[in-house]
């Protein structure tokens, strides 16, 4: 297989310094490169600033906005079987990006927020026979609001795990289908999810 795989966090900038982001390491999705590398698989990599280095044998693409990421997604999807969308990226930006840098004045500051590009979503309208597996991580009514986005995205599976995956080496994860159904759940080193996302994908998404 070839595989479309994003990782890491995106960064949107109120001024020439400042940005939004989040804590996301970039663990999940490298972990998921690697193992896919690992099993034989051909490798796309879109990645956030994060302080890792990419898996060898693997394409890499280093990106810092949500737009950037969905830019080099658009032109590397069609050529690949499926993607796993590991990345974090930012569902909100500043609607104005100041130039230079924001003085302080001692008053309140007010940030006007947009919505940024949805990376996953446009991935899943625009797959043909491909596969797209994607990651929900939620605090409230997890399983509810993961299905939603499987729907909303068009996935074919979510993957659903907690905050406390957040810059962590563990994770536990459920894999779910769009019926709700559980197709399976993991626990473990990051690296060990990993190796049984690609295994589960290669067999039930792309069996050869």
């Amino acid at each position: 297989m070839r595989i479309l795989i994003t990782a890491g966090p995106t960064r949107e900038y109120l001024d020439d310094v400042r940005y939004l982001s989040n804590a996301s390491s970039g663990r999940m999705g490298y972990a998921v490169a690697a193992a896919a590398v690992e099993a034989g698989h051909e490798v796309v990599l879109v990645s956030g600033p994060v302080e890792l280095p990419p898996p060898t044998r693997c394409e890499f693409h280093a990106v810092e906005t949500t737009s950037e990421m969905l830019e080099v997604c658009r032109e590397m999807f069609p050529t690949c079987d499926g993607v796993i969308a590991a990345a974090a990226v930012c569902d909100y930006k500043p609607k104005e990006r100041v130039s230079g840098k924001i003085a302080k004045t001692g008053a309140p500051v007010s940030i006007e927020m947009i919505e940024t590009d949805d990376v996953l979503a446009e991935l899943g309208r625009t797959k043909t026979d491909q596969w797209v597996v994607g990651f929900a991580l939620e605090a409230h009514n997890p399983r509810e609001n993961a299905l939603q986005k499987l729907r909303a995205k068009n996935c074919d599976i979510v993957v659903l795990n907690a905050p406390t995956a957040i810059g962590s080496e563990a994770n536990a994860v459920e894999l779910l289908d769009g019926s709700g159904h559980t197709l399976a759940e993991w626990a473990g080193l990051k690296s060990e999810i990993a190796h049984d996302l690609v295994g589960w994908v290669a067999t039930h998404l792309h069996p050869s």
